[in-house]
């Protein structure tokens, strides 16, 4: 008789051991399941964005930033984006580059960062910001805290054209072809619709009495003064006349007259 009690403890103990053993098992693959559940996919394969030019992607860079400025300054978003683009080369100039300016802004009264770059003069002082937002911002101080451009803030936001002649008018560029090239980008690239986007419901749509469209040659390389002239069927002379030019140095990006309009 107790031989077959203790049988009998002996097979109860085997099979819950048993139990035990088949339930460890099945724990360490339950929690892998949970450890290996898939997370959200991310989209690695997006295509993208393809730019037509230079200046069409320096645009689409900037442009929120030059809208922003014109809600908190008032200065046109089409007239800081086409500055931008004329003086830095669509973004690709020796300043922007190497000192985040974008507008070409000289020292003056200047105590931060600086470059000394070639213009008028040689080695010229420059302004040099850490990132690019703050050449828009000082661009912005620039013209509302100097009283000569005083007058600019008395013109209609969507009078670009009033604001690109303006500007020569205050001394902010020496070439007599400034307010020209700012207007031909401006109406290249419908620079004008930032501002709508804007003013909203106040717009209005500003017009002059239509003139001969001025055309203007954004320098690609290789391209040199005479190849220009041969295209456009002037002289070298002309170009450098319209231009300003004192040689024939140009530079990649560079925007240059080659019909100016009918009252220039």
């Amino acid at each position: 008789m107790k031989r077959i009690i203790l049988i009998i403890c002996l097979g109860f103990l085997v099979f819950s051991c048993r139990s035990k053993k088949s339930v460890v098992t099945k724990r360490p693959s339950q929690t892998r399941q949970i450890e290996n559940k898939p997370v959200e996919e991310v989209n690695t394969n997006e295509t993208p964005k393809v730019y037509a030019s230079k200046t069409e992607q320096y645009i689409d860079d900037y442009k929120a930033v030059a809208q922003q400025e014109m809600s908190l300054y008032g200065i046109p978003a089409s007239i800081t984006l086409a500055q931008g683009i004329l003086e830095s080369g669509s973004g690709n100039g020796r300043l922007s580059v190497e000192a985040n300016n974008h507008f070409g802004i000289k020292c003056h009264e200047w105590t931060g960062a600086r470059i000394y770059h070639d213009d008028d003069k040689e080695q010229e002082c420059f302004r040099k910001y850490k990132d690019a937002k703050y050449s828009f911002r000082d661009h912005s101080l620039f013209l509302t805290e100097r009283k000569r451009y005083s007058k600019l803030f008395d013109l209609k936001k969507e009078d670009y054209k009033g604001w690109a002649k303006g500007l020569r008018a205050a001394g902010y560029a020496t070439d007599k072809q400034y307010p020209q090239k700012l207007i031909s980008l401006i109406e290249r690239y419908k620079l004008d619709d930032l501002d709508k986007e804007v003013l909203g419901d106040s717009y209005t749509k500003f017009e002059l009495p239509k003139t001969a469209e001025m055309v203007t040659y954004t320098v690609s390389k290789g391209d040199t003064l005479y190849s220009i002239s041969r295209r456009y069927n002037i002289t070298v002379k002309e170009l450098q006349n319209i231009n300003g030019l004192n040689d024939t140095a140009i530079s990649i990006g560079q925007i240059l007259v080659v019909k100016p309009t009918s009252e220039n």
